[in-house]
């Protein structure tokens, strides 16, 4: 009785070892892939107003070299993931800069959605990888009147490769 439990672990084990090494290694392209998954508002209570939202996206890359180290500041490593803001004005989409107001200096400033991604790369020999990526934008743009908006964005690995481009679509800021 004591073998044949033994014997019934060491098959189990033998049998799950044969699926797990049976399964393949994701294989992607060098130049990475995002995907639009979804946009959502962030109501503001004290404002009475959806003042930010969070764009996320999926992404894969072959060789995992998405990512920039912290001391990586100077272009064109400054940024890795590049977020515009366009609003529909009179029928027309336009690109247009995110104006908030500084209270230090008591002036309009331009604001810029681009952000980092850090370091990314998978230790092993398998450098794929995939996942979800999420923002958080700024969305209420005091100086505009106009509230039907869309955000596109577009990552670049540390290659230089350029991603497609996938956005938002048109949707009611308010």
């Amino acid at each position: 009785m004591k073998y044949q439990g033994l014997t019934y672990l060491f098959v189990t084990i033998l049998i799950a070892g044969f699926f797990i090494s049976c399964q393949k290694e994701e294989q992607y392209p060098i130049i990475p892939e995002i995907e639009f998954d979804h946009f959502v508002k962030l109501w503001d209570p004290p404002s009475m107003t959806y003042q930010r939202g969070v764009f996320v996206i999926t992404f894969k890359d072959g060789d995992g070299d998405i990512g920039l180290r912290d001391d990586e500041l100077d272009p064109p490593f400054d940024f890795n993931m590049f977020v515009n803001y366009y609003e529909l004005q009179n029928g027309d989409t336009v690109l247009t800069p995110l104006v908030t107001y500084n209270q230090v200096t008591q002036t309009y400033d331009t604001s810029t959605f681009n952000t980092r991604i850090p370091i990314l790369t998978p230790f092993g020999s398998n450098k794929s990888i995939s996942g979800t990526i999420e923002d958080t934008l700024f969305m209420y743009n005091s100086r505009s009147s106009f509230d039907t908006i869309m955000f596109d964005t577009y990552i670049v690995d540390r290659e230089l490769h350029k991603s497609n481009v996938v956005n938002t679509g048109w949707f009611l800021r308010n």
